[in-house]
């Protein structure tokens, strides 16, 4: 196989490389013979540890560190900010110093949660910031931290995440599907769901372009294509489960996101406009719902092997 341009393979370090964007990506560039990988779980590099942030980047050096690592639950940041602000703004400018000492780029993940989601028709990057909650505030921080710091960054917005890892909307619907007869799901919250294997597909393409002469560096948003509901979204999930299996629900329900009675506020729209990624960088957003068939389908297989190895 031969390699993107470059003969010399990209070294990166992956923070987070057992959460979901982590996890995909950690995938996706071991198999590519363009990247010498360095992946790291949060257990194995604690970024909001100073000490632990350097010595690891003094070890390995890397041309690039690619920080996937958060505090993301919404809820939870309500009664857990000092833990929230630690990983989302304090650990990135722990991150962001030690780069900028060694002269290594930063990329970041960040959120469509630093918006107030009153904006229907979709948020650019540079519109206002306004975090309804803590968690939303604590990664505006981490950016405004990141771009104090270090001129050489890329911010990369997302919206919805969904993936076979971790505690996410695709994985709840799918387990409430099984357990429950009625399930309810908001129908006045829209966005665009967007894999994490999508995501790590646009850093991989981003990653390739930076290390072959681009400095397109700066602040970016990328979601899946095709604006739905929470309800609208429930639907697929279920359509695309019941190829596998008999679920219990007999019912969805559409409800106003103020039924549900969560601790944190959340943004009514969570719609990201991508169009500076495609201008600067070519990469084009793929539908959700062909990303949610495969990731459904991934699932499934991934069950059957925990089934046979059990």
């Amino acid at each position: 196989m031969t390699q993107d341009f470059l003969t010399t393979p990209a070294k990166i370090l992956i923070t987070g490389a057992d959460g979901q964007i982590g996890y995909f990506l950690n995938q996706a560039t071991q198999n590519d013979p363009f990247f010498s990988v360095v992946a790291f779980t949060d257990a194995k590099l604690d970024i909001s540890n100073r000490q632990q942030v350097q010595k690891r980047l003094d070890e390995h050096l890397p041309d690039y560190v690619i920080n996937t690592t958060g505090f993301n639950a919404v809820d939870q940041a309500e009664a857990q900010s000092e833990r929230c602000y630690a990983l989302n703004r304090d650990a990135v400018e722990n991150l962001a110093m030690a780069c900028g000492e060694l002269s290594i780029p930063l990329i970041h993940l960040s959120s469509d949660y630093v918006f107030d989601g009153h904006y229907e028709s979709g948020y650019k990057e540079d519109d206002q910031a306004r975090p309804l909650g803590l968690y939303g505030d604590s990664k505006w921080e981490g950016e405004e931290v990141l771009r104090a710091t270090l001129p050489r960054h890329l911010i990369l917005r997302v919206s919805w995440v969904f993936s076979t890892i971790g505690d996410n909307f695709m994985r709840r619907a799918l387990l409430q599907a099984r357990q429950e007869e009625e399930i309810v799901a908001a129908d006045d919250r829209r966005g665009c769901p967007t894999s994490a294997s999508d995501i790590a597909r646009v850093i991989v393409a981003i990653l390739k372009q930076l290390h072959n002469g681009a400095e397109n560096w700066g602040t970016y948003h990328y979601c899946c294509a095709e604006i739905t509901t929470r309800y609208g979204f429930t639907e697929a999930v279920l359509a695309a489960a019941g190829q596998y299996e008999k679920l219990k629900v007999e019912k969805l329900i559409p409800i106003s996101s103020s039924e549900l009675g969560s601790d944190a506020e959340r943004p009514a729209s969570s719609v990201l406009v991508c169009t500076k990624l495609l201008n600067h960088f070519g990469i084009r957003q793929l539908p959700w719902r062909s990303q949610l068939v495969a990731m459904i389908r991934e699932q499934y297989q991934n069950e059957e092997i925990n089934d046979i190895t059990a």
